[in-house]
């Protein structure tokens, strides 16, 4: 059970979806929350995740994270955007 003081973790707080759900457990009074920038973790980096996760240990884990283009790039690229989402 959540609590308001759990600590979460957002990936991609930033994006359409991820400050949706960033903004929305800030209106319901959760206010331990934890945002990365993609210049800041990497999450397609492995090692750089583990590091993130051993010092922060977050309670909880949003995964809004993708990588996503338009809707050409989307068409021509699919191999290249279903390997990023993997790896993320």
């Amino acid at each position: 059970m959540l609590n308001k003081s759990t600590k979460i973790y957002v990936a991609g707080h930033q994006g359409l979806v991820g400050s949706a759900i960033w903004n929305n457990l800030i209106s319901r009074g959760y206010y331990n929350l934890v945002g990365k920038t993609q210049k800041e973790l990497d999450l397609t980096d492995q090692l750089a995740v583990r590091g993130f996760f051993e010092e922060e240990k977050p309670d909880a884990v949003v995964l809004a994270a993708a990588f996503v283009g338009g809707i050409m790039a989307n068409s021509l690229y699919r191999a290249d955007f279903i390997m990023m989402n993997m790896k993320i």
